[in-house]
């Protein structure tokens, strides 16, 4: 494994040779038996595939990515997206390539999927309690391939004590302590419980403090002044955290990271933890900030389209970049029509797909759909209600649709479809491999 790469070429590039066939339900059947890359060889388009179907849109993830790479370079932050979105290490290596630190992840199954793939530098997003996970860690890290993970109890820094001393690991795991808030997720609930974390730490021969982690995410759903309020509060307090760690000297490197930022609320940590970096001296420890946006790449028409930073600026916002595709299979009363396309295919938990446009057949002319609305969704079916009075469905007729959360879609999926572009040349012109 070259240790200078930031994620293995050569693993990466491996997919394509990858046989297509029945497992992966996006491939039609006249493609079985054949590889990645005689597949694209054939320049199939959107037309030659089948529903129910999820697609991604080429340009709209490269204007994604650069964006957001242009963003954090003009600013100095770090980016270490947040794998476990797409799960997908040909994405990961886009991302990568544009400059980002490394890939974050959030369980030891994704862990090990991203050191199969040669991903250089990985931050595990959650605490080490399995056994089996501290001593893999232990075992593979080093300082060329580093893997951080998270600390928000004292329990979790005595087992990890406890596992390494069973195994006769001498190995010193690099973590940063976790500051939750009320009502959030995981962390230490509040700064003087997570400085006892930290404490602890630095007491422990097998552990290393090199910064503070969080996640805002969990505290606020919305753009609103209350929520941002919530969320810049939190914010202050992960800040407070890090001047309590650099009094007591608790750190243990000479370089640390202060990392929070998901996709929603990037702008705020940015914002409220710089002068953290600004305030580094000659005599502590240098500061680097990181955020871990993860659906920012792919984005959405529902949940992120609304709540993002470059959303709500006023400036150039992300754009969707995945598309549902469901067939009209029953039309059994006036104004519903049942789709082929369900929880099994297309994600509902961030709001159902919205009813964009609507044609007799799969990459053929399409024409919006006004008034439509998916009122439920089964396993296999969607419902979708329209004016009768206006709208005319038959079976056989496609629909597309506008998808909420990109974290919930790709799971569904073995294998995507990447057109050249949705609205325009709708030419296959990659295939994604996800690894969940």
């Amino acid at each position: 494994m070259n240790t200078s790469e930031a994620i293995s070429a050569s693993a990466v590039a491996a997919l394509a040779d990858r046989r297509l066939d029945w497992r992966h339900k996006a491939v039609p059947a006249a493609a079985n038996g054949t590889t990645h890359t005689d597949f694209l060889a054939e320049k199939h388009a959107l037309a030659d595939l089948q529903t129910p179907l999820l697609t991604l849109d080429a340009r709209a993830l490269r204007h994604n990515a650069d964006r957001l790479a242009l963003w954090c370079a003009e600013r100095g932050v770090l980016l270490a997206p947040h794998g476990k979105t797409t799960m997908a290490p040909q994405l990961w290596a886009e991302q990568l390539s544009r400059g980002a630190w490394g890939i974050t992840v959030a369980n030891f199954t994704q862990l090990r999927v991203a050191r199969e793939f040669g991903v250089r530098r990985l931050q595990l997003a959650n605490s080490l309690t399995d056994p089996h996970a501290i001593e893999w860690v232990a075992a593979t890290a080093t300082p060329e391939m580093p893997i951080l993970s998270w600390v928000d109890s004292t329990v979790t820094v005595d087992v990890i004590g406890r596992t390494l001393e069973a195994a006769g690991s001498n190995a010193v795991l690099d973590v940063l302590v976790e500051l939750g808030g009320i009502g959030g997720r995981t962390g230490a609930r509040g700064v003087e419980a997570a400085l006892d974390v930290a404490r602890a730490i630095s007491a422990s021969s097998n552990l290393r403090l090199v910064g503070v982690s969080g996640y805002e995410g969990s505290l606020a759903h919305t753009a609103d002044a209350d929520s941002l309020a919530t969320v810049r509060g939190y914010l202050g307090r992960m800040g407070g955290l890090h001047q309590r760690l650099l009094e007591e000297g608790l750190y243990g490197s000479d370089a640390v990271i202060l990392t929070a930022g998901g996709s929603a609320y990037f702008d705020d940590v940015v914002e409220v933890l710089s002068p953290c970096v600004a305030a580094g001296s000659e005599a502590g420890p240098r500061v680097e900030l990181m955020i871990r946006s993860g659906a920012y790449i792919i984005h959405d028409d529902g949940f992120y389209r609304g709540i993002s930073p470059f959303s709500r600026d006023g400036g150039r916002p992300f754009k969707a970049g995945m598309h549902g595709w469901a067939r009209v299979v029953s039309q059994p009363e006036p104004g519903l029509a049942i789709l082929d396309a369900g929880k099994r295919d297309l994600p509902v938990d961030e709001g159902l797909p919205r009813p964009q446009l609507v044609g007799p057949a799969l990459g053929g002319s399409m024409q919006p759909l006004v008034g439509a609305e998916i009122t439920a969704v089964n396993d296999q079916h969607c419902f979708m209600t329209f004016d009768a009075g206006t709208t005319t469905l038959r079976p056989g007729d496609v629909v597309r649709l506008g998808l909420s959360h990109p974290c919930t879609a790709f799971d569904k999926w073995t294998l995507i479809p990447v057109l050249a572009d949705t609205d325009g040349d709708q030419t296959v012109v990659d295939l994604i491999h996800t690894f969940f």
